[in-house]
C-alpha cells in the first residue's frame, strides 16, 4: 500500500473535549471486541483509565481474555482499576474465541460468530467494530466502512473508531474526510498516535508533504517502534526527492518488520533510480520471493535490470509479469523500451501498441508508438498516430517534428513543411529549424532553406553537419546563378 508527512500539530483545530466524558465504562465485551478489531494496547489502556471498567478478573474471566489476546500489562491494569457499578466476572466465551480466530487470519470463521452475537445484539458498536475490521482484512472497504459507521453511531465517543474510519476514506482517495475523521480521534485522545498516523495519510493523499512527514513524526513520538509509520515517512521522503532519507526510513521499517514485501520493493525501486543497482535487485528479489505473484514487483525488478544495461533479464520479468497478470495496466511502454535497446522493432511495436490500446487518451503514448514506426520505416501507420498525438496534444513540438518526418518521407512536402513550421514555432531548436531547411530545399526554396540553415548553425556551433549542409547549399546556389 503506496504511503504518503512535524507542523507542531497546530492542524488540529477541533475543540478539545474531555476524552471518554459521556462514555460508559467497559465492559467484558466490548474490551474483547476491541481487542479482536486490532486496537492497540496503549489505546486500549488508556481507554480503561478514562473510562473504568465493570470487569471483575476472576479465573474463569482472565482465560477468556487471555483466548482474545489480552497482554499481561492489559490484565494488570484491570487488577488495578476498581471495577465501576456493579462488576460483573463473565466474559462470553464465543467472543473470545472470535477474536483468536482474528488473531490467526481465520476471518470467515470469525465473521460467523461475529454475526451470531450481532442477531443477539445489533447495537453494540464494539460488536460492528470488529466485525468492520475482519472486512478491512479481507479488503472489503465498503463493508468495512457500513460497519464502521454503525459503531461510530453506537459509540461516537470512542478515538480509534474514528481513525478506522479515516483509513477507509484514505483508502476511498477521499483525503478530507480522512483528516477530517483524524482530526475527530486526537479532539479525543491527544497522545493517540494512530490518530496522527491517519492524519499523515490524509495529507499524504492531499499531497501536503510537509503536513503529513509533521503527522507521521509525532505519531513516531508516541509509538516509536510502528514500522509502518517508518515506511509511510519513506514514501513521503521518496516523493519530497530525498532519496537518502526514503532509504533509511525503509531500512528502519524493514529492521522493525522484515517480512513485509512492500518495504523491500520500495526500497528496491529508491535504491534503483539512485543506481544502487545490486542493493536494489537485493531487496526487489526479497520482495519477489515474498510475492512472487505481484506485478508491481517484477515491473520494479525490470526497470532495475533495465537501467543496469540488462535487457535480456529486463524482457525476462516483463514476459513473467504480463504472464501471470495479462490486465496489469503499466509497464508496455517500458517493455518495449528495452526491445528497443535491442534494435528488436517488431516486439516493440506490439507492446506500444498494448499500451495505447489501454490508454488510448495518451499523447505521450501515440507519440512514442508514431516514432517507433517510423524508425521501423512503417510511415503510413506512423503519420496516423502522430496526427492522433498532435490531436491530443496540439502544443508537442516532438509529435510536430516527428510527423513532418514522417511525411516527408512519403514526399508529402507541403503537409511535412507545416508540420516543421509548428516544430519551429513551439521549440525553435537547432533540429527542427535544420529540419525544416530540408523540407524547403525539397520544395525547391533554397534561400529559405539557407536561412534556416544558418539559424541551425548558429544555435548549434559545434554541430558540423549543419555548417556543412549550409556551405555545400551556398555553392549549389551559387553553380546555378552562374548557369
Amino acid at each position: 500500500m503506496r504511503r504518503k508527512y512535524i507542523l507542531p500539530i497546530a492542524v488540529v483545530t477541533v475543540f478539545l473535549a474531555p476524552a471518554f466524558a459521556t462514555d460508559a465504562p467497559v465492559d467484558c465485551t466490548h474490551l474483547i471486541a476491541w481487542m479482536a478489531g486490532g486496537v492497540s494496547k496503549s489505546s486500549l489502556v488508556r481507554t480503561l483509565n478514562g473510562r473504568g471498567t465493570t470487569i471483575s478478573l476472576t479465573p474463569a474471566s482472565e482465560t477468556e481474555l487471555r483466548t482474545a489476546g489480552a497482554s499481561t500489562e492489559l490484565l494488570a491494569v484491570l487488577l488495578r482499576i476498581q471495577p465501576a457499578r456493579r462488576p460483573h466476572s463473565s466474559c462470553s466465551e464465543s467472543l473470545a474465541r472470535a477474536a483468536s480466530l482474528i488473531h490467526h487470519k481465520r476471518y470467515e470463521e470469525a465473521e460467523d460468530r461475529l454475526s451470531q452475537l450481532i442477531d443477539k445484539d445489533a447495537r453494540n458498536g464494539a460488536l460492528h467494530f470488529a466485525l468492520g475490521y475482519i472486512k478491512q482484512q479481507q479488503g472489503d472497504w465498503d463493508r468495512a466502512f457500513d460497519e464502521y459507521s454503525i459503531s461510530k453511531e453506537a459509540e461516537p465517543g470512542f478515538a480509534p473508531v474514528h481513525n478506522r474510519l479515516a483509513l477507509v476514506f484514505y483508502q476511498g482517495d477521499d483525503a478530507q474526510n480522512a483528516i477530517g475523521e483524524a482530526r475527530t480521534a486526537l479532539s479525543m485522545d491527544f497522545e493517540d498516535a494512530e490518530a496522527y498516523r491517519m492524519l499523515g495519510l490524509g495529507h499524504y493523499a492531499s499531497e501536503q508533504l510537509d503536513a503529513a512527514m509533521n503527522a507521521f513524526q509525532e505519531s513516531l513520538a508516541r509509538d516509536p517502534q510502528n514500522a509502518e509509520v517508518y515506511y509511510e515517512m519513506g514514501s513521503v521522503a521518496r516523493d519530497q526527492n530525498a532519496p537518502e532519507q526514503a532509504i533509511g526510513f525503509f531500512r528502519k521499517s524493514l529492521q522493525l518488520k522484515p517480512q513485509v514485501w512492500q518495504a523491500h520493493s520500495s526500497l528496491g525501486e529508491v535504491l534503483g533510480r539512485q543506481k544502487r543497482f545490486d542493493e536494489a535487485l537485493t531487496e526487489l528479489n526479497a520482495a519477489r520471493n515474498m510475492a512472487p505473484t505481484e506485478p508491481s514487483v517484477r515491473e520494479a525488478l525490470a526497470n532495475v535490470y533495465y537501467g543496469r544495461g540488462d535487457y535480456d533479464a529486463s524482457i525476462a520479468e516483463y514476459r513473467e509479469l504480463f504472464r501471470l497478470s495479462p490486465g496489469w495496466r503499466r509497464g508496455h511502454d517500458s517493455f518495449a523500451r528495452a526491445y528497443m535497446a535491442k534494435k528488436e522493432f517488431a516486439p516493440a511495436v506490439a507492446e506500444l501498441k498494448l499500451a495505447v490500446a489501454q490508454n488510448p487518451s495518451s499523447a505521450a503514448q501515440h507519440r512514442a508508438l508514431g516514432q517507433l514506426l517510423l524508425l521501423s520505416d512503417r510511415h503510413m501507420e506512423s503519420v496516423r498516430e502522430l496526427r492522433i498525438a498532435i490531436e491530443l496534444d496540439p502544443e508537442s513540438a516532438a509529435a510536430h517534428y516527428y510527423l513532418g518526418t514522417g511525411l516527408l518521407q512519403l514526399q508529402q512536402f507541403p503537409a511535412a513543411l507545416e508540420e516543421f513550421q509548428e516544430a519551429v514555432r513551439i521549440q525553435p531548436t537547432a533540429e527542427h529549424h535544420y529540419a525544416l531547411a530540408a523540407c524547403l530545399m525539397n520544395l525547391g526554396r533554397d534561400s529559405e532553406a539557407l536561412t534556416e540553415l544558418q539559424v541551425a548553425s548558429r544555435l548549434d556551433p559545434e554541430k558540423k553537419l549543419y555548417r556543412a549542409r549550409e556551405e555545400e547549399l551556398m555553392r549549389l546556389m551559387h553553380a546555378g546563378n552562374e548557369r
